[in-house]
Formats: C-alpha cells, structure tokens, sequence
C-alpha cells in the first residue's frame, strides 16, 4: 500500500475557503486564509459563535497504547467521513502534532491511509506556528524571572524554588537536568534548569483551555513561577509581562482550519500530550466544531485511563461540555499484544491471546468509561492480518456482554469503510446522557488520588519523597488532578501491560498548574521532556529539489 504521504500527495485538496463556506463561515470575516488551504479562525467568528446552538459531541479515545497499533485518530477522522457520507454534518476537532515524535519514533500524526487531514507536511511541521509563539512565551517568562533574579529580586523570589520551565518542541534528552547562569555574574545566577517538551509546558495547556483572550490573559497571571523565600507562591502577573505573553499568544489561541481526504472541516488546535499535560486540542477549537456542525468528532490522547479521564474531569468539568457518546479504539493485533503475544508474532493467529486482552485491558478501559454515564461504541481496527476466527472471537466476545460494536477499515478504505462505526454512533447519539465525573472538586487531594487509584485498578497510592508533605498543603485546593504517568500501562510501570492488579501508584512529585487550574501529580519515573530513539524518524525525512517532502509516515 502507499504510503501516507503518497496518498495525500495524490489527493485534491479544495480550497479552504470552499471547505467551510457551507458551514456559514466567509472568508476574511470569520477565518484568514494562510496561503490556499489552511486558515485561522477570527476572534469576530470566535465571539458570534461562543452561544451558538451546539451540536453532539463525540469523544475517540483507545486502549492503552501498543507497538501494534491502534489507530485513533485515524478512527476519529473516519468517523467523521463516515458521518458525513450517511447524511450527518460532522466536523473535526483535533490536536496539533508536537515535533518531538514527528522528529522521534512514531513519526507524523495526522491519521493513515485514506483517513487523514490536510495538509499534512505543514500540520506535521511548524503549521501556523502556535507551538513556536508557546515556546517564545515560555521563554520569555523563564529569562523575565531570571532577569528578575539578576536585578535585586524585590520579590525574594527563591532561585532553588523556581517552577517554570524552559521548554522545546523537539526531543532532547540532553536538556532534561542542566545548569543555567554560568560564566560570572554578568551571564546571569548560576542555578539548575530543567527543559522540558513544549506541549508539556503550562502555557500550552493555558492556551488550550482559555475561552478567550480575557481568559488567557487571567490564566497566565495567576500562573506560579516559583517561590520566595517563606515559601509564598510568587505569580506571573507579579512580573508585569503578562501583557508580553498575551501578544506573543494573541494569533496562536485562534483556532485553525483544515481538512480531511474527504473535506470534512477539521479544526486542528493545541496539541498537550496526554501523559504529562491534559491531551485535548483546544476549547475554542472544540467549540467552533460544535457549531458548525450537527456532530462534532474530537479525541483525547493516549489511552483511556489518561486522555479521555481528563478530557471528562478537566476539560469538560472547567468549559462545561459534555459527550453524547465515546467511541473506544482498539485493534485485534494491540488486543493480542495486551494478551502476551510478542510483536514480531502478531501477524500469527491467536485466538486465545485475543480473548485475554479482550478480558482485561480491553475490558477495563470499557468499563471505566461507562463510569461516566455516557454512551460506548467500540471501533475495532481491521488489519490485513486479522483472521476470519480472530474476527469472531471479538464479535462474540462484545455480542455477549451487549457491547455496541463495529468493524473500521477506514485507514484502507477512507469514510466508506467508517459507515458502519457511524451509523453505530448515530444510533447512540440518540441517548441523552447526563454525564458523571469520577470525583468532586470540593474532595480532598488525598480522596482524589484514591478514586483514580480505584479507575486504574490499583490498590492504593504511596507518596514517595516530599510528595506527602505537598499533598497535604493542597489537600482542599478545590483543583482536578492531572496524572502524568506512563501511557503504556494503567499502573506507573510501563512493563505492566494487560490490566495488573496487586499494585500501587507511586507519586514522587506534585506541582500546581494554577494557570490551567489543576493539581499534577507525577507517577513513577514519568519524564516531560522524551529524547530520541536509536532511529530518529528526522533520519528519513527528505525535501526535493521542488521542495516536496517525504519519509514523514
């Protein structure tokens, strides 16, 4: 089969304008076009549309990620072909690709095959730039504080008890733990740095919850840069730059315009990781695809115990959203991996490995989102190797438990091999759900981390280090939790794969987003700032001489 990049290379995108004048929005008023066929919507679209009459929203979420594959947002961009092809408006609402793993192992994200948005090199590589505007603004506040430090530090702010990071949208391992200020007083105060990954810094998840313009500038006031000396929070709106970030921030929290092979309006905004940040795409983009549409179809990271928790209990619960439905992804080839099967025996039939990960990891992020209230359709992912028995064993496995089921080939077959998922998500959307969250933000910090203890299967948590004694002075800081943790396994251990039980989660750190407005808690040996495999994906990335690019995916 062709590659990814081939096929979007052969298809015929329209032009932006095009795209989105059926859904109401005219060009120049409500979206500025970037060139032919991407565009940022304008806050005059933003602000007539904020009440607008919203149509359904539909979560994609999946197992817990695998070597095999699942394909979600191929999943999530099917879907919303699927619909469409059926007689149901839909439209997208999806996340950014972060150049780490671009450049990293997993290589571009913006779907597969037939099921993909466009464009994709530029979705793939810088796009608009609001990753690069989210550095700049990160790194500004960081040499604001350090300068701050230089310059008589009035605030006695405390050079050991800095909290913001300077941050970087590429892999670097090397920047994880350094030291900054060296070389004499003229260079500055000699002090530990810690890097870490753009889309781990708070400034992109600020940028990706705030409602407007008036919210960022308030979000990023009240975000913690470090601490003086008695331990007092020390803000960023004590520095007087806010108004700095705001104008670096003023295009970037606009949301942007593509599209599908299939043109369906896909907006594609923010981009947090769903391990060590909250993994949505932005509230405005989510918005906006409400109202342009009767469905919108949006996903949340990794698996369900990460991305789609804090899709519910963040994003939801602070821009009081709600899903009519969530679809579960996951694929026979990851359901056998979670089952014991090796990679390089995948392709092999086993029947019986199936039905263990059915039995378990499967099972449990299934029931765990049903402890949402809301309604479940389960998308399994065709591969060429799925067996005509494996396929069976997987109907039966969902036919007896009443789970709502369908088979998705739209990675080879685009929206038409979605239908049958869409038409199961139609169905669904006609329930009327009022969703749950899987605890109150009035419970003690403590209660919190029990309950998604509980979600994961765990016995119950160990602070470890000065964990406790943070977690007791926010104990009833009235903030959800974001759990950064590994995505490869419900417990802190990456090696845990299936659904472990016996376990305990160790939490070594916490840290307080209040720009964001959640609590993070840091499970295991978790990092934020990943580095490169022994085979970097940028190795294979090359541009020809009329500046076509290929090797992304």
């Amino acid at each position: 089969m062709k590659s990814d990049i081939e096929i979007a290379h052969e298809n015929a995108m329209k032009p932006i304008a095009e795209v989105y004048a059926p859904r109401g929005l005219v060009a120049d008023e409500d979206f500025e076009t970037y060139g032919k066929y991407k565009a940022k919507a304008t806050e005059r679209c933003l602000s007539a549309r904020a009440n607008a009459k919203e149509g359904k929203l539909v979560l994609v979420t999946a197992i817990s990620p695998t070597p095999a594959g699942e394909g979600k947002t191929t999943t999530a961009i099917g879907l919303a072909d699927g619909l469409n092809r059926i007689g149901v408006s839909a439209a997208l609402a999806l996340r950014e690709p972060s150049m780490g793993p671009v450049f990293g192992l997993k290589g571009g994200a913006c779907g597969g095959g037939y099921a993909q948005v466009q464009p994709m090199e530029d979705i793939n590589l810088h796009f608009m730039g609001d990753f690069h505007a989210i550095t700049s603004a990160n790194n500004l506040l960081c040499a604001i504080v350090d300068n701050h430090l230089k310059f008589g530090n009035a605030l006695n702010l405390n050079p050991t008890a800095v909290a913001v990071r300077r941050c970087l949208d590429v892999n670097d391992r090397e920047l994880r733990n350094c030291v900054v200020g060296l070389g004499g007083s003229a260079n500055g105060y000699p002090r530990e740095e810690h890097f870490q990954i753009t889309v781990a810094s708070e400034i992109m998840a600020v940028v990706c919850l705030a409602e407007n313009l008036a919210d960022l500038r308030a979000r990023l006031e009240r975000m913690v840069v470090g601490y003086d000396v008695a331990g007092n929070p020390v803000t960023a709106g004590a520095l007087n730059c806010v108004g700095a970030l705001v104008a670096l921030l003023k295009d970037a929290i606009r949301p942007n315009l593509a599209q599908s092979l299939e043109h369906t309006p896909a907006l594609i905004h923010g981009g947090p990781f769903a391990n060590i940040a909250h993994g949505c795409n932005s509230v405005r983009a989510t918005r906006l695809a409400l109202a342009l549409a009767d469905v919108a179809v949006t996903e949340a990271g990794f698996g369900a115990d990460l991305g789609a928790e804090k899709f519910l209990d963040i994003k939801c619960r602070q821009a009081g959203l709600a899903p009519s439905c969530v679809v579960l992804v996951a694929s026979i080839r990851a359901l056998k991996y979670n089952g014991g099967v090796a990679k390089a025996e995948l392709s092999a039939p086993n029947e019986n490995a199936l039905l263990e990960g059915l039995s378990s990891n499967f099972a449990r992020h299934y029931e765990n989102l049903r402890r949402f209230g809301v309604p479940v359709v389960v998308a399994f992912n065709r591969f060429a190797t799925d067996s005509a028995g494996e396929i069976e064993t997987a109907r039966k496995f969902c036919a007896e438990r009443g789970i709502l089921y369908a088979f998705n080939t739209a990675f080879a077959d685009g929206g038409a091999g979605a239908v049958d998922l869409a038409t199961a998500v139609k169905n669904a959307l006609e329930e009327n759900p009022v969703p749950n969250f899987l605890y109150g933000l009035e419970e003690s910090l403590f209660a919190k981390m029990k309950k998604l203890a509980a979600y994961y299967g765990a016995d119950g948590v160990n602070y470890a280090g000065t964990a406790l004694k943070k977690a007791k002075s926010l104990e009833f800081c009235g903030l959800p939790v974001c759990v950064a943790k590994t995505q490869y396994s419900f417990s802190d251990d990456p090696a845990k794969v299936g659904a472990p039980t016996g376990f305990t989660l160790t939490v070594r750190d916490f840290s307080v987003s209040a720009g964001a407005g959640f609590v993070v808690a840091y499970l295991g040996d978790i990092l934020t700032m990943p580095g490169l495999p022994a085979k970097p994906a940028a190795c294979a990335i090359e541009v020809a001489d009329d500046g076509t690019v290929s090797g992304l995916f």
